[in-house]
């Protein structure tokens, strides 16, 4: 298990005023005081949540030119048929991995091919799971394109507690299986949006791996 690297300097920026806070505390009332000890009691706990949140676990990731691979740990939400209007403009089946503030919050990518569009939108902080989220939030688009022609969009979708999507592609990349897509810091969703007619394998309620679980085949 590592720390992935969008943690290090909030994990670092942390230590620093839970230390300083601590020893403010520990020199003013002493070790034996309650109110330093409860101090020192809630900055352990939530320096281990914060490296719990930023783990970045080592897997045996899932390959395979026909696969579609869960880009995000978490539990489908959502298997529909929408109309997606940013980029596609039509009718997709669409597949949402909710994301809680306790699974990793890394996200792969679930196919190789060409990016064949990026964006990022400001928006709201709604609850992942409310169904205006996919277009009011704070989001991120990614378009993959295969060899073959056909395209899946991804979207990272902010939640009510996460302020900040990172995404790594950029427009015209070529990249690969199970490579690293981005983070989103604390509590999310993916969006998927497939070709219709793809044979979607993952089931409302399944609990994703990213990088592992396959979700879909086309």
């Amino acid at each position: 298990m590592t720390i992935h690297r969008e943690g290090y300097t909030i994990l670092s920026v942390s230590a620093i005023i839970m230390i300083a806070l601590n020893a403010i505390t520990f020199y003013t009332l002493g070790s034996s005081h309650w109110l330093f000890l409860s101090i020192l009691v809630i900055c352990i706990v939530l320096y281990l949540l914060f490296l719990q949140f930023f783990r970045y676990p080592k897997r045996d990731l899932t390959l395979g030119s026909n696969l579609v691979v869960a880009p995000a740990d978490g539990k489908v939400v959502v298997i529909e048929e929408v109309y997606e209007g940013e980029y596609f403009k039509d009718k997709r089946l669409q597949v949402s991995i909710f994301m809680s503030p306790i699974n990793v919050h890394a996200n792969w990518y679930p196919i190789a091919g060409l990016i064949s569009y990026v964006a990022y939108h400001k928006g709201k902080y709604l609850v992942a799971w409310h169904p205006k989220a996919s277009t009011e939030n704070e989001r991120s688009t990614i378009v993959i394109q295969k060899d073959d022609g056909r395209e899946i969009l991804l979207r990272q979708i902010a939640g009510a507690l996460a302020k900040r999507i990172v995404y790594y592609p950029h427009q015209n990349d070529k990249i690969r299986q199970c490579g690293e897509m981005g983070f989103i810091k604390f509590g999310s969703r993916v969006d998927l949006y497939f070709p219709l007619g793809t044979k979607i394998t993952a089931q409302i309620g399944q609990k994703t791996t990213g990088g592992v679980t396959v979700i879909a085949e086309m």
